[in-house]
């Protein structure tokens, strides 16, 4: 299924890119090997830019989130612990920084000139979602029992064991209320700025009845952030970078197939049939779903090299309501 060539003409496209997106090589996981991923999938967005459309990027963060935990612990004998939604913000900037660079440079090797900005974004999180009271995303390195003990101990950690290879910190991914800065995305995004926001799916903060905002040690699903900033912002198509050039069906079977396109109906027929597995394609699916059901616009599914291809071409798998 292709898109009409008139039709992604001075359009709003949310992307939203895997925080693994950014590191091509796990062995290879320095600063300049993250920013050369990142330059990778900046020359792919900026074509879609080149095409007269207005972009606004999300990011995930789950790698370069747990690199922080692990520097925190090695470091614990002298410096402060770091609080979760001050790693979010850390990663927010640092990726931000990235892409804003690799962008900037991508556009200034074809001549165009345009403005990005980084929007370091909190999200609004239910203090009573019940995630509060069921943590089960694994953050950090593994821990032995004593070192877990210790944990839960002092510093009031969840902790599991994890399949016999040790024992890991698991804290709340609550669903995304509201976004705190979106009026700001918004007018920057009219004003044909490039943006970044939702990085890591946002920092999580709940705010109390006075309105004062806290944050919370929690994790916000990347993918249903940036759907709640697709919806909000009405955009004409929002697009998942994630491994796989499409989404399979009977993923890894002799009889796996690659979808090149389903609507909401049977999105919802292969969730309830578990093709999807949790923690990777299904909330990149349960995400899109709730974007093209909301605004009945097209939502893609696809890898970074093939951006630009899932827009104008016959790759990706397109979603319709």
């Amino acid at each position: 299924m292709r898109l009409r060539e008139d039709f992604m003409e001075n359009k709003l496209i949310v992307i939203a890119i895997g925080g693994n997106s950014l590191i091509e090589n796990p062995k290879k996981i320095s600063v300049e090997a993250q920013y050369e991923a990142a330059r990778k999938t900046a020359s792919h967005i900026v074509r879609l830019i080149e095409k007269g459309n207005r972009v606004v990027i999300a990011h995930g963060n789950g790698p370069q989130v747990g690199f922080i935990l692990l520097r925190a612990e090695f470091s614990k004998h002298i410096l402060h612990q770091v609080p979760l939604d001050s790693c979010v913000a850390d990663t927010q900037g640092a990726i931000g920084y990235q892409l804003q660079m690799a962008l900037d440079n991508e556009l200034n090797k074809i001549g165009l000139k345009r403005e990005v900005a980084t929007i370091v974004t909190q999200v609004e999180v239910d203090p009573n979602d019940l995630s509060f009271n069921n943590p089960t995303k694994p953050i950090g390195s593994f821990m032995n029992k004593e070192e877990a003990d210790k944990r839960v101990k002092e510093n009031g950690w969840n902790v599991i064991e994890d399949a016999g290879r040790g024992y890991r910190r698991v804290v709340a991914s609550p669903k995304p209320k509201s976004i705190i800065e979106f009026e700001s995305i918004k007018t920057l995004a009219n004003s044909n700025v490039i943006v970044i926001a939702a990085g890591g799916g946002g920092i999580p903060v709940v705010k109390g009845k006075d309105g004062v905002l806290t944050g919370r040690e929690a994790v916000i699903d990347k993918d249903f952030a940036a759907a709640l900033l697709a919806k909000k912002l009405n955009a004409d198509l929002f697009i998942i970078s994630t491994a796989v050039e499409k989404v399979y069906i009977n993923f890894g079977k002799t009889n796996q197939k690659a979808l090149d396109s389903m609507n909401v109906e049977e999105a919802k027929t292969y969730i309830d049939e578990g093709q999807f597995a949790p923690g990777s394609m299904l909330p990149k699916v349960q995400a899109m779903v709730d974007f093209v059901e909301s605004t009945g616009n097209t939502g893609i599914i696809t890898d970074p090299s093939n951006l630009f291809e899932a827009v104008y071409k016959d790759k990706g798998t397109k979603l319709n309501k």
